[in-house]
């Protein structure tokens, strides 16, 4: 059983919860484009009417939008709730926050995330270095050389600086959204004190052949190069993540 709201092609049937209706069609034309970004939606009574539910429902409705992070909500005169404009910084915090849930779930595995990173991050590096410009092959020598001075605690940070640096200089936003959370979530679980000094030693010296294949753009080379690197630290990866012994 539906019920419609005249005129307006809206309507919520009794199936599940009414709130979620109203936020699953909302979104829906907010992912469409049917309600652009900066689009202030109707009021809450304006929504009542539309929806044939109650304020309570609308508010519900408005409230699981808000924390999908697709509208902000303001109060005073000139309030109300608009079509979100999410950074790509925010919308990778978020799903790193949601990929950790799954890891502590056990739905996700390490060898899932570096499964993923193998998949991507080769391609990158190709892409990386067809597009790198001065600017760009600096800032990627810059994590290197920073890597050199640091403890093995802080340093690990900057190991994985060195590969979002690489996806960035892509210049594609969608591939920095897809690696960066899933970095994220394998950097958190990881125990970096455990890492011995020689083999953050290899792994210095596989970025050095990794930037010398992108400065002197060699798709082919950066690519394989960012392949091998992955495989070998796969092992690895399982190991600090057991913390049994020092790796």
């Amino acid at each position: 059983m539906s019920e419609k709201s005249a005129g307006t092609g809206l309507r919520v049937q009794r199936v599940q919860a009414a709130y979620r209706q109203v936020a699953n069609q909302l979104r829906e034309q907010i992912l469409s484009g049917a309600l652009p970004t900066g689009t202030r939606l109707p009021s809450e009574a304006e929504l009542c009417t539309l929806f044939g539910v109650s304020r309570s429902t609308v508010r519900e409705a408005l409230r699981l939008l808000a924390s999908q992070q697709l509208i902000d909500t303001t109060r005073g005169v000139s309030g109300g709730s608009f079509v979100a404009a999410p950074d790509a910084d925010t919308v990778a915090d978020n799903l790193g926050g949601t990929l950790g849930l799954l890891v502590n779930a056990n739905n996700l595995s390490v060898d899932n995330l570096v499964e993923a990173r193998l998949m991507i991050e080769p391609a990158a590096a190709r892409l990386a270095s067809e597009r790198a410009e001065a600017a760009d092959l600096a800032a990627l020598r810059d994590t290197m050389d920073q890597t050199s001075k640091l403890d093995p605690a802080t340093g690990f940070v900057l190991h994985w600086d060195f590969h979002t640096t690489l996806v960035s200089i892509t210049g594609n936003p969608l591939l920095r959204l897809m690696c960066g959370p899933v970095n994220l979530v394998l950097r958190s679980r990881l125990h970096r004190e455990r890492v011995a000094a020689s083999r953050w030693a290899e792994i210095d010296h596989d970025h050095e052949d990794i930037y010398a294949a992108v400065a002197d753009r060699d798709g082919e080379a950066a690519e394989r190069l960012t392949r091998e690197h992955l495989v070998a630290l796969r092992p690895l990866y399982e190991r600090m993540k057991a913390g049994t012994e020092n790796v």
